[in-house]
């Protein structure tokens, strides 16, 4: 009996599925991949490390941290997106590199919808207006009058062009009324040690990453970038309630992997995922350090990326801020 062209092709799909079906239900049989696209030892690297430690206890099998840093994420994510889908390679992204690089750069190198399966949000931390012990400023009301007292002088610094603490000083100009001028510095800690050193009056940042410092007395916290007060700083009031109403810039991370990736890989990791964010010995030495730890499913991680890609695409077309 022959078989049309089209019953050959319908059983090649059958057969490839049942061999994907069958590869995915004996997942993990090898190391996993756990991809940082930032260098170790920074603030990822402290999320990263301790989940991926439990992963492989929960999976059977090591994950091994990858940091491959450079062009704000892009590098990474671009390695992740040419990776086979098959769970093996996992991707730590963030606000920065799948909300923001899209819209900075011409060819980052990947798409965050086709590239990318979401499985779960892992934390998020939002920015803060941090300004030196040295300086005057006492609330967001101080820091107002003197922007508008001398418009274009204020500086703001941050972690380099088009990054989510630059984003929020744009979000500050538009809601205050005033004109800063942004100074660009290769990465957040270079910019935290000049405003502790009185180099420039201030800058957003993490809450996860001033808190320290802010403890020590060596920078004040005027406002956070939330629509809540964090509880790890709850006498410091939201943008809202200092007089910055819609200044609103929270950094999240989460965990992908390739898209396509079989389904019942994608169930694998979810529930082992979500599982870890749900325990003591993992969030509280996180929250400890300023993050708030999150969980989600799949589908709400994919909603939270498209609206706040979407939001991220109008403050820089607001902006005009530009990278390529």
């Amino acid at each position: 009996m022959m078989i049309s062209r089209l019953g050959r092709a319908v059983f090649s799909a059958m057969a490839l599925a049942a061999v994907s079906l069958a590869h995915a239900a004996d997942y993990p049989q090898k190391p996993v991949t756990l991809v940082v696209p930032q260098p170790p030892g920074g603030a990822a690297d402290a999320v990263a490390r301790p989940f991926a430690q439990a992963l492989a206890e929960r999976l059977g099998q090591p994950v091994v941290v990858e940091n491959r840093a450079g062009a704000n994420g892009n590098i990474a994510a671009a390695y992740v997106a040419q990776r086979p889908a098959d769970g093996y390679t996992i991707f730590y992204g963030s606000i920065s590199t799948l909300a923001v690089n899209p819209h900075l750069y011409k060819s980052p190198g990947f798409d965050p919808f086709k590239d990318f399966q979401p499985i779960t949000l892992t934390n998020q931390t939002p920015n803060v207006l941090v300004v030196g012990a040295q300086t005057p400023y006492k609330s967001v009301a101080d820091v107002v009058k003197a922007a508008k007292a001398e418009p274009g002088q204020l500086a703001f610094g941050s972690a380099g062009n088009g990054n989510t603490m630059h984003l929020t000083g744009l979000q500050f100009e538009a809601s205050t009324g005033t004109k800063l001028v942004h100074v660009p510095y290769k990465g957040g800690p270079a910019a935290l040690t000049d405003v502790m050193g009185g180099q420039i009056p201030m800058m957003f940042h993490n809450l996860s990453a001033v808190l320290p410092v802010a403890q020590a007395g060596k920078v004040r916290i005027l406002a956070v970038a939330d629509e809540k007060r964090s509880p790890l700083a709850p006498d410091v009031p939201t943008m809202a309630e200092a007089g910055a109403p819609g200044t609103v810039q929270i950094a999240w991370s989460g965990m992908l992997v390739r898209s396509g990736t079989p389904a019942p890989i994608v169930d694998r990791l979810h529930k082992e995922m979500v599982a870890i964010l749900a325990t003591p010995e993992f969030r509280k030495p996180q929250e400890a350090q300023g993050s708030e730890i999150l969980s989600s499913t799949p589908q709400e991680f994919e909603a939270r990326l498209k609206a706040d890609s979407q939001r991220m695409a109008e403050v820089i077309k607001a902006g005009n801020v530009h990278i390529d």
